[in-house]
């Protein structure tokens, strides 16, 4: 099946704000904006996903290809995964 990514539940807090989502790391006082395909994503890394399931989504909502969606959602996990906000869980 994969490896399960979450965004982490401790000091993590995050609000829909139009077309964005935006959070504060309340551990280091930082925050983000993330709109477009990335709020896709952090949706639905919200209650856990696989890359596979996270590149179908992105296909699913903007009628791409799959090597573009794999593309921005590995590099969306490498993002993520940099600044601490996920953790993994299988």
């Amino acid at each position: 099946m994969g490896t399960i990514y979450r965004l982490r539940n401790d000091e993590l807090t995050w609000r829909e704000a139009g077309d964005v989502v935006v959070v504060l790391d309340l551990a280091d006082s930082s925050y983000l904006s993330i709109g477009g395909s990335g709020r896709v994503l952090w949706n639905r890394l919200e209650s856990g996903a696989t890359v596979d399931q996270l590149v179908d989504a992105l296909v699913d909502v903007f009628d791409i290809d799959d090597a573009t969606a794999r593309a921005d959602t590995l590099a969306f996990v490498s993002s993520l995964t940099e600044r601490r906000l996920l953790t993994v869980i299988g």
